[in-house]
């Protein structure tokens, strides 16, 4: 079930329509990327920040691409994965889930045991990469690509939904980078002259429809963020005659 929501977007954007991530796409006179946590760090490390799935990241730093991939095979690197969909895959059938959605033998993991696997579709062709790990704390932790984070929601969703109406037991949760990443839709939105900020109104899920409750939508193909609030946006300063 979906309940109707406002929404303040906090960027001077131009509201027209949102795409996926909140049904209708948005527009802006000037795109803003959003940060990971480890901006600094990259750019303390000389970093060269690039524009990537509506983030700002590196996409190389001070040596050249064959001296971290020497130092990675010598030693070993870290990849920052801030910006990425990470979901828990929980429940005694959260195997069996996953194996219906990806290549690889899940269940041979190891507690905290990786592996780079598939999503792939009915007919076995790839949908996206994705790397599942088998947790010491009893769920499944994936990582799936920033860009495909829309498509890559719905699959799991999907089958999440399925295997419950069958009686398993799986529950999927989407671990919260700063912002969640919600299924909706919006159904009108406009600048506000007033608040110099976008405002809109639309649809969330009921759970996600408490003011204050971060929301992501999408402008023009890159993340940006917004915040359910309580109507009217504007305070009235008029008086009515009772």
């Amino acid at each position: 079930m979906q309940r109707a929501v406002s929404m303040v977007a906090h960027l001077g954007l131009r509201l027209q329509a949102l795409p996926s991530a909140l049904g209708r796409p948005l527009s802006c006179a000037q795109d803003v990327l959003r940060r990971t946590p480890l901006y600094d760090f990259h750019l303390a490390h000389g970093g060269k920040m690039v524009a990537f799935a509506g983030w700002s990241l590196p996409v190389q730093y001070r040596d050249s691409h064959v001296a971290s991939h020497l130092h990675t095979r010598r030693h070993c690197s870290l990849f920052d994965v801030s910006h990425m969909l990470q979901t828990k895959i929980l429940g005694c059938d959260r195997v069996k889930l996953m194996e219906s959605l990806v290549v690889g033998d899940i269940a041979e993991l190891r507690p905290n045991q990786g592996t780079l696997s598939l999503f792939t579709n009915e007919a076995g062709g790839i949908l996206d990469d994705l790397i599942v790990t088998s947790t010491s704390e009893g769920y499944l932790y994936v990582v799936s690509n920033a860009g495909c984070w829309d498509k890559d929601l719905a699959l799991m969703q999907g089958k999440v939904r399925e295997l419950q109406n069958m009686g398993s037991d799986v529950s999927l949760e989407v671990v919260d980078n700063g912002l969640l990443a919600l299924q909706g839709t919006v159904t009108s939105g406009c600048p506000s002259p007033c608040l110099k900020k976008n405002v809109a109104m639309g649809y969330v899920p009921c759970e996600y429809s408490r003011p204050g409750t971060p929301l992501l939508v999408e402008v023009r193909r890159k993340q940006q963020m917004a915040v359910v609030s309580k109507m009217p946006f504007v305070t009235t300063n008029y008086y009515t005659l009772k």
